[in-house]
């Protein structure tokens, strides 16, 4: 293993060695992405979360109880400092939703509310024609009142699969912002293609964006692409098509919800903080597995490793569980805000939530003189298959997008999400669809990773100035 290690980072220490992690540095993380291959410690955290807590929507007594796990599991695994920061969020439930074709003859669809969907007016059906829109572009140039009494369906295409999930963000504006649409338009309902790539029934949900604080009145139900393939031909064919639609989904005032912090306090440097994890809620169709249990699990593991050592890392990792993830970053947005005021000691941050594919790529956004840092953090993790892709490239992960806009450093090991759309919120995401061998892999990559962003005196930061206080 040494010679690999050697052979590969040998053109980038005649660059820049003064920014090197040292021979001894480089042999631990080579022991610790090892080790991680054999450890089935990622499958038993993502196992207990996924069999004893379940679906846990952000703000659900089932998000409380994940919080009270994550707590005790913490405790367990031996971290320094285990806290759980609250804040207060509105709570939207999903309740009952039915989705039921009366015209041209009756079929049932499989259907279901998006977040921040309305309800169906005094819990009665909406039975009406459908208007079609080919896209959301055609919806958006209809005019004001021009739907009254009628039913709107956004149709689109079917995601194709892509390893890196390219195409989601345009597909995914219809079910953001088609509701602002039809309501304006006067549509008692709005019914979307499902943004996925899957050719099974199981509908895609996720939550809308609100309209400066106002959320939908109507009910809006994403549907399965195969049935929106069958909305499609009918209406090729001509055909009158209505729709009968009862939802109960409603808001539900406001509760406490929270992020779980777990600490492994540095040995040098305690104040500068390399910050890991994934989000803890998901959405209440399946059981969160592969959204965002995994991210839980690598991160928690590969930290929890490195714990096992027989001193800690200079600096202090610390694992957040996010919470309310899915209902709109409002963990993220809480604890950027709660840190506000120490988010120049945030030396390094990224999450684990595409999945549990394989990583195979290695990207960064950090100080250009730390580059070389980062390339030598690449050729530890190459043999398992990982890429040093480019170094200036934004992002993190969801959660770490508040962190991000403040000017802390950033990097991300890419998964493979060619599948993860065909699972990504439905109630196929459960844990069968996590591949043991893959979500070790995952691990020894941020196990590496991790330890040798923690261990090293570089500075990911640009000037500290350009981080907000």
């Amino acid at each position: 293993m040494k010679s690999i290690i050697g052979a590969g980072l040998a053109l980038v220490f005649a660059t820049s060695a003064l920014a090197q992690p040292t021979a001894e540095q480089l042999e631990t993380a080579a022991q610790l992405r090892d080790q991680a291959l054999e450890s089935e410690l990622a499958w038993d955290i993502v196992e207990s979360l996924t069999t004893e807590i379940g679906p846990r929507l952000g703000g659900s007594e089932a998000e409380a109880r994940a919080r009270e796990w994550g707590r005790q599991l913490g405790e367990e695994l031996g971290f320094d400092r285990v806290v759980v920061e609250e804040y207060s969020m509105p709570y939207w439930h999903r309740g009952e939703t039915s989705i039921i074709m009366t015209a041209p003859y009756e079929q049932e669809l499989y259907g279901t509310a998006l977040g921040g969907s309305g309800r169906s007016p005094r819990l009665r059906a909406v039975n009406a024609e459908i208007v079609y829109f080919r896209s959301l572009r055609d919806l958006m140039e209809v005019e004001d009142g021009a739907l009254d009494g009628r039913i709107a369906f956004i149709d689109g295409e079917a995601l194709v699969r892509a390893q890196t999930g390219a195409g989601y963000g345009p597909a995914n504006q219809r079910r953001r912002v088609g509701w602002q649409h039809a309501e304006r338009a006067g549509a008692e309902a709005l019914v979307v293609r499902s943004v996925g790539s899957s050719n099974h029934r199981f509908p895609h949900t996720g939550m809308m964006s609100s309209d400066e604080g106002e959320w939908a009145d109507i009910p809006v139900i994403a549907i399965s692409n195969p049935d929106a393939d069958h909305i499609r031909r009918l209406h090729e064919l001509g055909e009158p098509i209505a729709f009968r639609i009862r939802s109960t989904a409603a808001w539900h005032g406001e509760v406490t919800s929270g992020n779980v912090v777990l600490d492994l306090i540095g040995s040098e440097r305690p104040e500068e903080i390399v910050l890991i994890g994934g989000h803890l809620d998901s959405w209440d169709q399946g059981t969160g597995a592969v959204d965002d249990g995994a991210g839980v699990a690598i991160t928690t593991a590969a930290a929890t490793l490195i714990a096992q050592l027989p001193e800690r890392p200079r600096r202090t990792i610390r694992v957040v569980m996010f919470g309310a993830e899915e209902v709109g970053l409002l963990g993220a947005r809480a604890y950027a805000a709660e840190h506000l005021g120490n988010l120049h000691n945030h030396v390094l941050a990224t999450e684990s939530d595409f999945g549990a594919g394989p990583v195979w790529q290695l990207v960064s956004n950090v100080n250009p003189d730390a580059n070389s840092t980062i390339d030598a953090i690449g050729h530890v993790i190459e043999p398992l298959g990982v890429i040093r892709g480019g170094s200036n490239v934004p992002g993190g992960g969801p959660d770490i997008i508040p962190l991000a806009m403040a000017g802390v450093p950033t990097l991300r090991l890419s998964q493979d999400g060619t599948d993860y759309f065909d699972l990504h919120h439905t109630p196929d995401d459960t844990l069968d669809k996590i591949d043991p061998d893959d979500l070790a892999q995952n691990v020894a990559a941020w196990v590496a990773m991790t330890y040798l962003a923690a261990d090293t005196d570089v500075d990911f930061r640009p000037d500290s100035e350009a981080i907000s206080e």
